[in-house]
């Protein structure tokens, strides 16, 4: 990323590949901005159950700011307000960057050989053993003392006959509840993703519900997973058979896909698309283990379109309380904590992977009484350089006293600047462009 650094020259199109020229501009109004603000200083508390909508109305939801948050961070109108705000403080640092992914670093290659593939073989040379193909279809717990709740046997289901893994004090439970991909499907070139909603046992979503019915603190799955027409998404991977197309992604994203370097910096949003389809094309290869002998075969005979249809991939950003996901570590937990995006934890925001690492880190830490401190995410939000920097991007580089305001409130503004003239103040103001 230092060699190479991302950044996109085509962040959305109109009209079938036009640029739709958003030119990196937020484009909010003045009460668009305020709308913003007064979530960014909204309380938690004030937010539970509560949505985006409740908080943004067409000044922000029609602005090219909302354009870019929904399309990066796969927000939808009816998502969490408490979420929205929790991103907006966690990445107020890098709001300069969104309009052009700047902020967006990658791996060299995809996700899965760049950072499981390699954990997965670390573990296995430690003498980790990993089950495939089994599934957890419940963890029955004792809860009758509060302060005292063990885990004691683990229902798995292995080649579709159920067994049952007994656990003493001593043995140690992650539990990793719900679950965004969950009843995904794959389609063919000719055959459309199947759109499969029902839960069933042995799926995260199935045994959360039955962790959950034993104790009030191990969270309320249903607040995610009710409604999958909330919460769904199609993928798709396009593999190209021929140069045909090529010249028209160059003509749009403004390079060579053939480079190894960045090509479209991250998505391309289709503004114009009933569905606000996005595209994307990573540096190539994409895949390190590709046989080479068999390329010629592959992208003459087998390459195709590949949809994936997931009914549950937004699932975390429904509305929700305090208390709806369990916390890592319960109260009176003995043996076991939840892990991943459906874990409670202050330090970080879900959908990413240090959400996952942090709630890993803190389960660890807790049961094996580590003495080691979890590591905070970056403190931006209460960094003031940054805050002036945001909002002085955030309205597209207007200053302060550029905002519609009346004749009393000029004045008042006015006065203050006299207070702070020939300060640091001030100094600080004029470097950010506030002033």
């Amino acid at each position: 990323n230092k060699e190479d650094p991302n950044y996109s020259l085509c962040r959305a199109t109109v009209n079938r590949g036009e640029d739709a020229h958003t030119d990196g501009k937020f484009g909010l109004s003045d009460k668009g901005a305020m709308e913003i603000m007064k979530l960014f200083f909204t309380p938690n508390e004030q937010l539970q159950d509560k949505k985006i909508t409740d908080f943004f109305d067409d000044e922000v939801l029609s602005s090219n700011f909302w354009l870019y948050w929904r399309t990066m961070f796969a927000f939808e109108n009816w998502h969490s307000a408490l979420e929205m705000k929790l991103y907006i403080q966690r990445y107020i640092h890098h709001i300069g960057g969104l309009p052009d992914f700047t902020a967006l670093r990658f791996t060299k290659y995809n996700q899965y050989e760049s950072m499981i593939l390699p954990m997965v073989k670390y573990l296995e040379s430690h003498n980790v053993q990993f089950h495939y193909g089994v599934q957890v279809a419940n963890v029955e717990f004792d809860c009758s003392d509060p302060k005292h709740k063990l885990a004691k046997r683990i229902d798995v289901i292995r080649d579709g006959k159920k067994e049952a893994i007994d656990l003493t004090e001593n043995d140690l439970v992650f539990i990793t509840n719900g679950g965004c991909v969950e009843n995904s499907s794959m389609g063919s070139q000719n055959e459309p993703a199947a759109y499969n909603t029902e839960l069933k046992e042995g799926g995260g979503w199935d045994m959360w519900r039955k962790i959950a019915a034993q104790d009030p603190s191990f969270g309320h799955p249903d607040k995610f997973c009710h409604d999958p027409e909330q919460t769904n998404w199609m993928s798709a991977t396009v593999e190209t058979l021929d140069q045909k197309i090529i010249p028209y992604i160059k003509n749009i994203c403004k390079r060579d896909p053939f480079t190894g370097h960045v090509v479209t910096g991250g998505i391309v949003t289709v503004k114009d698309s009933s569905w606000l389809m996005s595209w994307t094309i990573n540096r190539q290869p994409q895949f390190r283990t590709v046989p080479e002998d068999q390329i010629e075969e592959l992208a003459t005979n087998s390459a195709n379109t590949v949809p994936v249809m997931m009914p549950y991939i937004d699932a975390f950003f429904m509305p929700r309380a305090y208390g709806d996901r369990p916390n890592v570590v319960p109260e009176g937990s003995v043996n076991f904590a939840f892990l991943g995006q459906f874990a409670e934890t202050p330090r970080d925001t879900i959908f990413t992977t240090e959400y996952s690492m942090r709630t890993g880190m803190e389960a660890v830490y807790t049961l094996l009484n580590v003495d080691r401190g979890v590591p905070e995410v970056w403190g931006s939000v209460y960094d003031v350089r940054d805050l002036l920097n945001a909002t002085v991007k955030l309205r597209d580089g207007k200053k302060a006293t550029d905002m519609d305001m009346g004749f009393m409130e000029k004045m008042a503004v006015k006065k203050a600047l006299g207070k702070i003239e020939g300060t640091d103040i001030e100094k600080l103001l004029k470097e950010d462009g506030v002033i």
